[in-house]
């Protein structure tokens, strides 16, 4: 774009353009636009080169196109002063967009732009995935480009800059100095939470760690405790304390309210000396000794797990190969947000290739030439922010450093800022085999820890729980673990996302779920949905009622944490999850 055009840009609402200036500005602006959008449309058709869309589908987007764009060009020149433009897309809500020609122009012939080369992805001919890439792609390279993202054609933030005399754009600069600092893009104010000071402060006790895993006993709430005990396996990509952010919505704590004594496992952030850890070491040395501790530290042969997202995959694992072994110490299972058939995962998928895997096997898997490695933290955030990139990422680019307003504190942005390492090894066995090949479902298929997987020889009964709008565990992906395990099961579906749905205190009186008509659980998630039941209001209800009936009687609380064999060892959190990545 040139000097002229990005002068143009820079009028402010406050001091509006002549008609005729606005028309002229606005004309320019098409031109650059329209070449812009030219020019994308000509990358993308060079990165998927030998792929067509059809000629009368190309024909009617030409078509389309040229009639639209004509009409915002004669809607520019004859709109009147003092009528501002309704954009219909959050990013141009303010007035200043509105209110100003060139810029109301330039959102709204963006807004056309995008949904042509939307359009157009949507048309390339071939099969499943590689459309869904190229429509992928396409979404990355639209949302990247809006007009808010960049300074010179965001009037909102030209505006807030002439009116702190240029603060604002200071105040961004220092924001984007700090993040670069940070290696990353800031999605609240970090110095306002510290772990185990304002987020994960559950009273409790390490009553166990190895090299693996912290296993932390909370401290009982109530004066008589259900006898069998609680153990929850959170996803190791993440911190734990997802499960316990707020004393107002901590599962967690809520956990311990209804009487369950409660373990929770809090995994080690791997570190370069841990590069070389397996998926077989995850299941035996965490999630299988686990189990046997909350087992010798209550004296009960039975206890009741919870997994959520991997954690619940390891899980649903280590049953598995205890079942092998011929022992079943769960009495019940919850799965929450979990992946077990791995047919189709919505977005994820488009990550999976056998190319894709390959490469990571031969950089930082078992066998790769220089050794195992690390994937990194922070490239783990990255991926699952672009998911969602104008929530996750413009959105913070245009208020962090556009406008120079920091982020305000927020406890779930804090957890999603504090990544995890993962050891490649075991990385990269976890795509291959589930995410690739889908084996995890197949009874036979692997073998984890010396012995052959069967998921349906975990004889515990299953709650499992999905989000509706989840983009990382899509609902009727979970919804498919009903049709792997082979005892008694019960689906619930909440509304919201993978994290916001699963973080729903009753208290709060937010969303609501969905339960089955009947205990009947078709093939089809589409089908179960059909006939089933909302209800106002949080699953946590649902499942508590569930949980108790598989608990056991009631029994005196322990007045002391762990027993003679597992001592406290340190305060809750614990080290652990301190660690950065």
């Amino acid at each position: 774009m040139n000097s002229k055009s990005k002068d143009a840009g820079a009028a402010s609402a406050t001091d509006p353009f002549s008609l005729g200036a606005a028309a002229e500005a606005a004309g320019k602006m098409a031109e650059h636009m329209a070449a812009d959008f030219q020019a994308g449309m000509g990358e993308a058709m060079k990165t998927f080169a030998g792929l067509k869309v059809p000629v009368d589908a190309w024909a009617a987007l030409q078509k389309d196109y040229l009639s639209q764009a004509s009409g915002l060009w004669n809607q520019a020149v004859t709109a009147s002063a003092g009528h501002p433009a309704k954009l219909p897309d959050r990013r141009f809500a303010s007035e200043a967009w509105g209110s100003n020609p060139v810029a109301a122009f330039t959102a709204q012939l963006y807004l056309l732009n995008a949904q042509t080369l939307q359009r157009m992805a949507e048309q390339v001919e071939g099969d499943d995935k590689t459309r869904a890439r190229i429509k992928f792609a396409v979404q990355q390279f639209v949302d990247a480009s809006a007009p808010s993202n960049f300074l010179a054609l965001n009037p909102e933030a030209q505006q807030l800059a002439l009116r702190t005399q240029g603060e604002s754009i200071a105040r961004g600069m220092q924001l984007l100095w700090a993040d670069m600092q940070r290696g990353h893009v800031s999605q609240t104010d970090e110095s306002a939470f510290e772990v185990g000071r304002n987020v994960a402060t559950t009273a409790g006790d390490v009553v166990f760690e190895n090299d693996f895993f912290q296993l932390i006993e909370y401290k009982p709430l109530t004066k008589e405790v259900h006898e069998l005990p609680f153990l929850m396996v959170p996803p190791c990509i993440n911190k734990y304390y997802i499960l316990d952010l707020q004393p107002d919505n901590s599962l967690i704590r809520y956990a311990v309210e209804q009487g369950h004594r409660t373990f929770v496992v809090s995994w080690r952030n791997p570190d370069e000396s841990c590069a070389g850890w397996t998926w077989d070491d995850y299941i035996e040395q965490a999630a299988i000794q686990a189990i046997r501790t909350v087992q010798a530290i209550s004296g009960s042969k039975k206890i009741n797990a919870l997994g959520f997202c991997v954690g619940g995959t390891i899980l649903a694992t280590a049953l598995a190969v205890l079942a092998a072994r011929g022992e079943q110490p769960a009495a019940s299972v919850t799965l929450l947000t979990t992946l077990i058939d791995f047919a189709s995962n919505g977005v994820l998928d488009l990550f999976v290739d056998e190319g894709s895997v390959r490469l990571r096997e031969m950089s930082i898997g078992p066998d790769a030439p220089k050794g195992p490695g690390l994937l990194k933290g922070q490239e783990l955030a990255t991926t699952f922010s672009f998911l969602r990139p104008n929530d996750l990422v413009w959105n913070y680019v245009v208020g962090n450093y556009l406008k120079g307003e920091a982020p305000p504190a927020f406890d779930l942005l804090y957890w999603n800022g504090d990544s995890t390492n993962l050891p490649g090894p075991m990385y990269c066995w976890y795509l291959r085999h589930t995410y690739l090949q889908n084996e995890l479902k197949k009874p036979g298929a692997l073998t984890v820890c010396g012995e052959r997987l069967d998921l349906g020889a975990i004889e515990a009964p299953v709650y499992i729980y999905g989000s509706r709008e989840d983009h990382i565990v899509p609902w009727d992906a979970a919804y498919r673990s009903t049709q792997v395990f082979k005892g008694r099961k019960r689906f619930v579906l909440g509304a919201s996302g993978h994290i916001a749905g699963v973080i729903n205190p009753p208290a709060k009186k937010k969303r609501s779920f969905w339960t089955g008509k009947t205990a009947a659980l078709p093939a089809e998630a589409g089908q179960w949905l059909e006939t089933a039941v909302e209800h106002p209001g949080s699953w946590w209800t649902d499942w508590s009622h569930w949980l108790a009936g598989h608990a056991g009687a009631m029994k005196p609380a322990p007045k002391t944490p762990g027993n003679r064999q597992h001592k406290a060892i340190e305060p809750a959190p614990g080290r652990y999850v301190k660690h950065k990545a």
